[in-house]
């Protein structure tokens, strides 16, 4: 019998891989924001993508409880800024034995989801490009894929009949690192520029810089026992701007917004774990603090 499914923090993320899944005929509920999910309740979830531009009809709540009541899986997709606190307001509403799944930035999330709340939760690693640029519109520009754990591989020919394509890897630690190199080569460098990654790699000077953050976020790696290649990361750094080249950054777009950004958790998360490991990270200390400054004052001016 297939899986519900109930998606949490149904941002454009959770938007997106829930409306998929929902397109395909799976039982999904998305859990959210009441400007999100009161549009798509009533008019269903509209996907303006490279490959689906349709309205999809999903059922949408901002209700843990209405949302996850039976759900054989959560798609886990909140900030990781909320990850405990998240997932300690969902705990309540779990089966016993359902199977979370964290579709989330950074590489300590299913660590931090079970010191919360004491549930094993599967990582999930993301590449997709995609932004909620109107309630209940999700804007798709690129790829759109993910690399479970032996773990999930039960739920790759879920997500491989709904159009997403879905890798199972032995070596996910390695993939959550390769990712998170990423996100600390593009993220910050992307919010403090508003430039998209395409822009980015027309420029030698950013591209050095990008190659120190991701050369800091290597040695950290490695120094916590993940056989990171540098030159491999490299390539993959690279090769995402090809596959990726109109896209913004989530912290770009959270700055935008005058939220908080998963800064902490993307080069904060270098800084400080190689500040333990007593490896220098100069470039990632200036990327965290000029987002944590431009931040401050999105924040601020959002708020007054």
């Amino acid at each position: 019998m297939p899986p519900t499914i109930a998606v949490v923090g149904a941002g454009a993320v959770g938007c997106y891989f829930g409306g998929m899944l929902a397109r395909s005929g799976a039982d999904v509920t998305l859990v959210g924001r009441a400007s999100h999910m009161d549009a798509i309740a009533r008019e269903g979830l509209k996907i303006e993508g490279v490959r689906v531009r349709e309205r999809i009809p999903v059922r949408a709540t901002t209700s843990l409880r209405e949302g996850l009541g039976g759900a054989d899986v959560v798609l886990f997709c909140v900030k990781t800024v909320r990850t405990e606190s998240a997932a300690r307001e969902m705990a309540p509403f779990l089966k016993p034995d359902a199977t979370i799944l964290s579709l989330q930035n950074g590489v300590d999330n299913v660590d931090r989801i079970y010191s919360a709340i004491g549930r094993s939760a599967n990582p999930v690693v993301v590449y997709v490009a995609v932004d909620m640029t109107a309630p209940g519109v999700v804007t798709h520009s690129g790829r759109g894929d993910l690399i479970v754990d032996p773990r999930g591989a039960p739920l790759a020919e879920v997500f491989e009949k709904s159009e997403i394509p879905c890798r199972v890897s032995e070596s996910i630690e390695i993939e959550l690192w390769t990712k998170m190199a990423m996100n600390c080569a593009y993220n910050a460098i992307s919010a403090l520029t508003r430039a998209r990654y395409g822009r980015m790699m027309e420029f030698p000077e950013v591209r050095h810089t990008m190659e120190s953050a991701v050369a800091e976020t290597v040695e950290v790696a490695r120094a916590e026992g993940v056989p990171l290649s540098l030159p491999q990361t490299m390539e993959a750094v690279y090769a995402l701007a090809g596959k990726m080249s109109g896209a913004t950054s989530s912290t770009a777009q959270d700055i935008a917004r005058g939220r908080l950004t998963e800064i902490d958790s993307l080069n904060g998360y270098v800084v400080r774990r190689g500040a333990a490991l007593g490896i220098a990270t100069p470039v990632s200390e200036i990327l965290v603090t000029l987002v944590k400054l431009l931040e401050d004052s999105a924040v601020n001016s959002r708020a007054g």
